[in-house]
This record gives structure tokens, sequence and C-alpha cells, in this order.
């Protein structure tokens, strides 16, 4: 007999097989019942002591939450089970037992902290408002393919072990590579752009490391990045394909994962964009006597950005040279082609247009007191036919995490690798 899933045994008729696991038992006697759960759903099962039969009768007495069980049955209408439908129990498997206790409280409004909910990840993904975030995470992933093949932009893979830094500082994961010293990436962007140098618009999907010893609720040690780069753009053309991306990604999560968004108390709007610069940003903020670094915005004036503009994309450029990694175009003396991109009252993406000029690349290098030599395959790329080029990168789990309004980014990455853990 061919397995039904739990939506379709709504819609049914007649026998039907299912298999999931064991959401709630009830006990009354001569009757008993059971919530079962699947990917798509939850039904109730019900067992009568005169119809089936003492074995099966018996089984569901010593089920324990979260076995897994495959079940025939008769799909009845009922209008006291949830959503009017039950079915009655002919033959049941106990195809995996679950332990008891359940070292975490998985239900619908789990009381379990969150550091103990990772440490038995395996098992909190069995809610279904944990699974709701990784379904919603589904979508931005496949939206941002989606967009970017619409684009016209090629998918490429880059690799994660690497030679020397490449956006420069000490923040990395050294490695031993058989008698070579090498590190983790902190980023894909060298290898983008020697790519879009000939292939004109690529995307990908990196994973990035980063040694940073902190412990916030909005920063990783390892995460996923969206990246982009094209060539004969500069910083304006990339932020507008920076925000008909999101508003993407939005309008996709808002079709497709309309469940989700209930279940999590989300409401979404698809967002604006806004065009703003540093300057006119430090203006502003003085204004609520918030603080904002020479070259940097600091967390407060990000919210701040967010309440003024809330549901907008607002994009802060004309960025000081200062505060840019090496490879961002300079503006005259002081200022950048480089740009954040600020969602929800948080970054969620830097980027700019890139120097393909390999004398100001070397000299930039210098003054951000890195060795050229270390950069020697990098900066001879862009001797050979190298267009003007530009780029960013957004953050999987920080995107995630802002269109849900989470409020711990672990709450959005499946196995998080943060200071303090490893496992599972």
């Amino acid at each position: 007999m061919e397995r039904s899933y739990i939506e379709e045994a709504f819609k049914k008729k007649g026998k039907v097989l299912l298999k999931g696991w064991v959401h709630e038992v009830r006990d009354l006697s001569k009757i008993r019942f059971i919530i079962l759960r699947d990917i798509t759903g939850q039904i109730q099962l019900v067992g009568v002591k005169s119809e089936t039969g003492e074995k099966a009768f018996e089984l569901m007495k010593s089920l324990n939450r979260e076995s897994v069980i495959s079940v025939i049955g008769e799909v009845k209408d009922s209008k006291q089970a949830p959503g009017g439908k039950e079915v009655l129990i002919e033959k049941i498997e106990l195809i995996a037992k679950a332990e008891h206790p359940l070292p975490i409280d998985v239900s619908d409004f789990s009381k379990t902290e969150l550091p103990k909910r990772l440490d038995y990840r395996f098992l909190d993904l069995h809610r279904k408002q944990t699974q709701a975030i990784f379904k919603v995470q589904s979508t931005i992933q496949q939206a941002y393919m989606e967009f970017m093949i619409n684009e016209g932009a090629v998918m490429a893979q880059f690799p994660s072990i690497i030679g020397s830094s490449s956006e420069g500082g000490t923040d990395l994961f050294n490695v031993q590579y058989f008698e070579k010293k090498a590190c983790l990436s902190q980023s894909c962007q060298l290898y983008k752009q020697m790519l879009a140098c000939s292939m004109e618009k690529v995307f990908a999907i990196f994973t990035v490391w980063r040694a940073e010893k902190h412990n916030t609720v909005r920063h990783l040690n390892e995460s996923r990045q969206f990246d982009y780069e094209q060539a004969f753009a500069d910083d304006k053309v990339v932020m507008e394909v920076l925000g008909r991306c999101v508003h993407y990604i939005v309008k996709r999560v808002m079709e497709l994962n309309k469940k989700e968004l209930e279940l999590l108390e989300v409401k979404l709007k698809i967002p604006t964009t806004k065009y703003i610069t540093f300057a006119q940003v430090s203006e502003i903020m003085k204004k609520y006597k918030i603080h904002v670094g020479k070259d940097d915005l600091s967390g407060e004036a990000e919210e701040k950005l967010g309440e003024l503009y809330p549901d907008t994309i607002v994009f802060v450029h004309d960025w000081p040279l200062s505060g840019k990694p090496f490879y961002i175009m300079p503006k005259g003396k002081d200022l950048s082609y480089g740009f954040d991109a600020i969602y929800k009252g948080m970054e969620i993406s830097s980027g700019g247009q890139r120097i393909h000029l390999p004398d100001l690349l070397i000299e930039r290098l210098k003054a951000k007191g890195l060795d050229p030599k270390q950069f020697k395959a990098y900066v001879d790329s862009f001797r050979y036919g190298a267009p003007m080029h530009a780029g960013w990168g957004v953050g999987l789990e920080r995107i995630t995490m802002l269109i849900l309004g989470l409020k711990n980014i672990r709450e959005a990455v499946l196995f998080p690798r943060d200071r303090d853990r490893v496992s599972p």
C-alpha cells in the first residue's frame, strides 16, 4: 500500500497508510487517541478496544511522544476531530521508539532556552516553529537563485581554502595544508571578481569563516553568504540589482510561506528603497544624539535608520574610504564607491565598485598595511583586460533573521558555529 501524507489524507476516503511522529497520546480506557504528525500536518488517530484489536490497542498505550509509527486505517468524518477528519486504526506498527523523558520540550510553546535547544538541535527540529524557519530559509535561497538566473548571472563555486586573507586583517582560521600554511576563506570576494572580469555576471552561495572573538545575537563564526559581481558596473548599478533581489525574495516568501509566516506571527511587506550618503546619515544621527564613527555606523545608528525608514532597504553610499576594504574603488581622496544596505535596523549587505587597476590596487594594499606579494595572483588577474566591476554580499542567516523578526541569529542556523559551539 502506498503511503499517503497527512495533508492528502484529509482529502481522501477509505483506507490510508500514514507514517509519522507521535505528537500526542490520550488514553480514555476503552478508546485511545494519537495525534500523528508528518511534514505536511497533523491528524487524529482513533483506537477502539472492541474494534482495533488487542495487540494494536495495547501498543497505543505504550507509545512515547516523538516515536515513529506506521498506521493503516479508515478515514472518517468527525466534527470533534481537529480539521474534521480522523483515522480509525486497523493496524499500527512501531518503527522507532523515542526514549522518555525527552531532553527538551518540543511542544508548540516550548519553554526550553535556546542554548539547550541547540544542544539537541536534531530534536528541536521536530518543532513546527523551528521547521517553519528553515522552510522560509529554503524559499529565500531558491528565490535568490531564481532571481539571479533571470538576471542572466552564472552560478559559481569558489575555494574555501586559501593562501592568504581575502579582505585583510588577522581574523582568520589557520589550517595546515600539507607542508604549507593556509586559512579558511573569509569571503569569495577575490575569486568572484576574477570570474566577473570574464563572464560578466556571477553569483554564489558561499560559506565564510571569520575568527572574530565576538558573542553577539547577530554574528556567527561560520555563515552562508549570497554573493554577486557584475562587470561594466559601478556601485549604483549593483545597488539597484540588490534592491530588486531583496524585493523578489520577500515577495516569494509571502507567496510560498503563508502557513509558516502565520505560525511564526510574521507580517511582511515588500520593501521600498532609499539612497542616502554616509555624511547625511551622520547629520541625521546628530539630531538624535546617536554616535556615528568616523568611518562606520554603530548598531544604534542602524536601528534608528530602520525606525525612520520602516520596510525600506536603506542604501548608505559614498562611504569613507578608510572604512572599506582595500579593493573598494576610491572616490576622490577620502570617500569611496562603497556602500552598506540597512534593512529592518541592521546591515544586510556591504558592497561597492571594485578596483580593476593593478597599480591603484597595489597602492591601496600598502595603505591598508598588506603585502602586495601575498596578493600577486589577484593583482595579476587585472593586468590582461579587466573591466570595471562591482558587487555585494548578503548574509543568508542575517536576512532570514530580519525577515522573520528572530531575536538571535542562531535561530536561523541549523547547526550554529560560534566561539563556544562546535557540536552537534
